[in-house]
């Protein structure tokens, strides 16, 4: 799948379109420079599940939580994490093999971090004012 995003609402709507396939237990890694539209993503997602979603950028966080009626969104930031133990000290394997789907803005700094099975959604910018969202997976 490769899609151009010309506006925030489209790259929602790419967002939105992954939580109606996603399951308990999916682990998504959200590749690309900042400002490429990864948290916009995350909002189109949760907001599908659970209408008025407060998502936040999880940067000083780590990991936010967003309670959905369908499954619980784990959002993780891993741009501020400086070792992986960092990641074993919240807990990590406890949200990665839980009851819920994980989106990770900056997966792919600590790829051992994830299982397997994680798939990337790589984000850029298009040099116009859009973004390019590709992927392996269809949604």
């Amino acid at each position: 799948m490769k899609e151009k995003s010309l506006t925030i609402e489209d790259t929602r709507a790419l967002g939105a379109r992954l939580a109606q396939i996603a399951a308990p237990g999916d682990v998504y890694v959200l590749d690309g420079d900042l400002g490429t539209g990864k948290t916009e993503f995350v909002r189109g997602f949760a907001e599908a599940l659970s209408p008025g979603a407060a998502v936040r950028s999880p940067t000083f966080s780590i990991v936010n939580t967003y309670s959905t009626p369908v499954f619980p969104v784990y959002h993780f930031d891993f741009y501020r994490i400086e070792k992986q133990h960092e990641l074993t000290s919240i807990g990590i394997d406890e949200y990665i093999y839980g009851d819920g789907v994980c989106l990770v803005e900056w997966g792919t700094m600590f790829p051992a971090a994830l299982p397997p099975y994680a798939k990337i959604i790589r984000f850029s910018d298009a040099g116009d004012g859009s973004r390019i969202i590709e992927s392996d997976i269809s949604f």
